[in-house]
């Protein structure tokens, strides 16, 4: 009763405190970053201004905590804690940080965790420029501090102590700067948030198939222990892993770690479906599996029967007006026809989506996986015949 009151009434608070306490369990955090979603609280990533140790209630959002943070630690944590408390609760720029932190105990390694992760965004958002800024402002802070143990001082660090100086004394503008690089791209960045916090958080690459991911697999990963072992269903999802084995057969097959949105589990691809989806299997890309679950004891697996590109995988599209979408005869001119080319149900992967009225401002209806085709040119060219307008399109265009 108590944990239901303070998710009803604290939601964000105690998903921070879920987060916190299991911090230490992959598995578990990922399970709470998709209710986090489902509850519409975000979980924004770290930020070396606004980050506590743990995950932190901000308003109705939650902020990653630098504990959670790979390559970072404890020590780090604490005197970069520390040193922002000195510095009036924000750090200005990298080079302010540098200057204040003992970069003994806040290494190189940990400093490009902070970059890799986006902590550092606040400074820029160009996380290629910031790390080519790091060997120059960390010997440039190296220097500062050696000065100041032996209590010299730069005339041009410190004339004036004008307003781009720190509390300090230190002239910021004297900071050096890297060569002008760009900036790593999108699917680079998450990768790198992947490998540093364990999960992608500003950002995910499977929501530019979000469309597709409605219309095609309605099943997501963290659903899939309550899906019947008999029933075949399509996922959306990427590969974080592919391991290549060959039976005492001597046949090739693999074990692969799938990744949605929601969560995690391992597929099993055999030798029957490795031989014609191999070249399919491929990481950080959007694709459709198509499936069943296997159940032994507490452990759920994917059985793969087949897999596809998102990108390549094609629909057909119906536009029926809202006379012909009411009509009876019309739609059982249209079941007809879909069922004749339907062939085998087994290999029926292409979907079929109605729009009733324009495309633009029109009600898009996803018909049932029953109405699969597999013959999708010739079913195409059967409604066309019939005057049902119908055309093939790529399911990413919609």
């Amino acid at each position: 009763y108590q944990t239901a009151y303070l998710k009803a009434n604290y939601p964000v608070e105690y998903m921070a405190a879920l987060l916190t306490a299991n911090s230490g369990n992959q598995d578990k955090v990922e399970k709470y970053l998709a209710t986090c979603q489902s509850m519409n609280i975000k979980v924004e990533p770290p930020d070396i201004n606004r980050s506590q140790v743990d995950f932190t209630p901000v308003g109705d959002r939650i902020l990653f905590g630098l504990s959670a943070i790979r390559n970072l630690g404890q020590g780090a944590i604490e005197t970069i804690l520390a040193a922002r408390k000195e510095a009036g609760g924000k750090f200005v720029s990298l080079g302010d940080l540098c200057s204040r932190v003992d970069l003994r105990v806040v290494n190189r390694r940990s400093l490009e965790a902070l970059v890799y992760c986006g902590s550092f965004d606040c400074f820029d958002t160009n996380r290629n420029q910031l790390l080519h800024h790091l060997e120059p402002v960390i010997s440039w802070a190296q220097s500062k501090a050696k000065e100041k143990e032996v209590g010299q001082f730069n005339l041009f660090d410190t004339a004036g102590n004008n307003g781009n100086s720190n509390s300090q004394g230190i002239n910021l503008e004297a900071v050096p700067k890297g060569k002008i690089v760009e900036d790593f791209s999108q699917a680079e960045k998450l990768k790198q948030e992947k490998e540093l916090l364990g999960f992608y958080i500003s950002d995910h690459p499977l929501k530019v198939a979000a469309n597709a991911t409605k219309l095609m697999a309605p099943v997501n990963l963290n659903d899939l222990a309550e899906q019947s072992s008999r029933k075949k269903f399509s996922v959306i999802a990427m590969l974080t892993e592919v391991k290549n084995i060959v039976t005492k057969n001597g046949e090739p097959m693999a074990f692969v770690q799938m990744e949605d949105i929601t969560g995690q589990i391992e597929g099993i691809v055999f030798p029957r479906v490795y031989e014609q989806v191999s070249e399919n299997l491929i990481t950080d890309k959007p694709l459709i599996f198509w499936g069943k679950v296997q159940k032994q004891d507490d452990k759920i697996q994917f059985i793969v029967e087949d897999t596809e590109l998102v990108e390549q995988v094609q629909m057909v599209m119906l536009e029926l007006t809202p006379k012909q979408a009411t009509d009876r005869h019309e739609q059982q001119k249209i079941k007809g026809i879909l069922q004749q080319y339907s062939g085998d149900k087994d290999k029926s992967k292409v979907p079929v989506v109605a729009v009733i009225g324009s495309r633009q401002q029109g009600q898009f209806v996803r018909l049932g996986q029953e109405y699969w085709v597999q013959n999708y040119r010739a079913s195409v060219d059967a409604l066309n015949a019939a005057s049902i307008p119908a055309y093939i399109t790529p399911l990413k265009a919609n």
